[in-house]
């Protein structure tokens, strides 16, 4: 049950910086935060990431739910007891739904980080579903490093919560 407020609390703050930069920025304003590194700019993206696949709601829709019914089948089935995937599975759920949310209510995500060293702009949802992908694959070298030293006999001290 705690995992789930991590996606809560993804969620919340998701949409509250959304709402913010909605409420009080104009499209295509841009604040400056660290000149020519980091900027605050309203953006609405109807694609995917880099704009791909733009205006094709539906589309985003189904695979939406489709990794939303996937992460929730591994948190249930795979999961439990494994601190790591476990949190990684909702940071992911976090970011998922925060820009699911702003596809059905406002048919567009709405986007304003803007780092200039990676020339895109994003939102607080894409920077989870980023950094759960991330810990998803750490989680899968550990695994790895963990079934490799249990075939050579060794036993393995990483500890992947299990």
């Amino acid at each position: 049950m705690i995992y789930y407020l991590l996606a809560l609390f993804i969620i919340a703050v998701d949409q509250l910086t959304k709402w913010l930069v909605v409420r009080n920025m104009e499209v295509g304003e841009s604040i400056n935060v660290i000149d020519g590194v980091f900027y605050l700019t309203s953006h609405r993206n109807t694609g995917a990431a880099w704009g791909m696949l733009e205006g094709q709601m539906w589309l985003f829709y189904i695979v939406t739910l489709t990794v939303i019914a996937g992460i929730l089948y591994y948190y249930y089935k795979h999961a439990k007891g494994n601190k790591l995937f476990s949190v990684s599975l909702m940071v992911l759920l976090g970011g998922a739904v925060g820009n699911f949310i702003d596809r059905i209510f406002r048919q567009e995500v709405v986007d304003f980080v803007q780092l200039t060293f990676f020339n895109f702009i994003f939102n607080i949802a894409d920077a989870a579903l980023t950094i759960g992908v991330i810990m998803l694959f750490i989680q899968m070298i550990l695994e790895e490093v963990q079934e490799k030293r249990k075939k050579n006999g060794k036993h393995s001290t990483l500890d992947t919560g299990e």
